[in-house]
């Protein structure tokens, strides 16, 4: 069976520590229950979490769908923001655990990656070294979110073009934001094969896309 694999990079620095730590755990529980009602991801998705901070945690490695159990996110009360290291130990995964085809058999499809911060890398150095890294990977889709005010959309923006802004990083924007992750998720479950970039489907009212 051809897998999707869906990487997860999760900002748990201390500005989440609180409400927003709280808020991202029952946003990722909700988009898990909605994948699980689609058959279509029952059958491909593999999910995988990563969190970053002053350490990178893979909170869950490539799981399926079916068997994936999310933990209790935390966060520290301070620290900084490593998401180059993160991106780093990302791109170190996605070329060891996703299959390449080949005469015995047909690869995984492209790979998607989901990236939430409310801040911005603490780690300048790492990050440059990530970017040429990242996009040497043929993502399917990498989509960056910025949640809060103080969330740096510029950063992201060297990553991908797919950048949205959330206002806050609270329960409900947080909730409406994953359930268009799962939107996406699902629509580029149904683009596989067809050789075309993934469209990202119309964000709800909380999520700006970053022009």
């Amino acid at each position: 069976m051809r897998r999707l694999p869906v990487y997860f990079l999760l900002d748990t620095s201390g500005s989440m520590y609180g409400e927003p730590i709280q808020a991202l755990n029952n946003a990722l529980s909700g988009m898990v229950n909605t994948l699980r009602t689609d058959p279509q991801a029952l059958d491909s998705l593999w999910l995988c979490v990563i969190t970053f901070d002053r350490e990178i945690k893979e909170l869950v490695p490539l799981t399926e769908l079916v068997s994936f159990q999310l933990p209790e996110i935390t966060c520290p009360q301070s620290g900084p923001t490593n998401m180059g290291a993160a991106l780093l130990m990302l791109c170190d995964k996605v070329n060891t655990e996703v299959r390449k085809g080949g005469l015995q058999q047909k690869g995984d499809w492209k790979p998607l990656l989901f990236i939430m911060t409310d801040g911005s890398p603490s780690d300048i150095a790492d990050f440059k070294t990530a970017l040429p890294k990242v996009k040497a990977i043929n993502f399917g889709a990498i989509v960056a979110c910025a949640a809060g005010a103080k969330a740096k959309d510029e950063y992201l923006k060297e990553l991908t073009p797919n950048v949205v802004h959330l206002d806050t990083a609270d329960s409900s924007t947080l909730k409406q934001f994953f359930k268009w992750v799962s939107d996406t998720i699902e629509q580029g479950n149904k683009s596989q094969g067809t050789g075309e970039t993934i469209a990202l489907p119309p964000p709800p009212a909380e999520v700006h896309i970053v022009i």
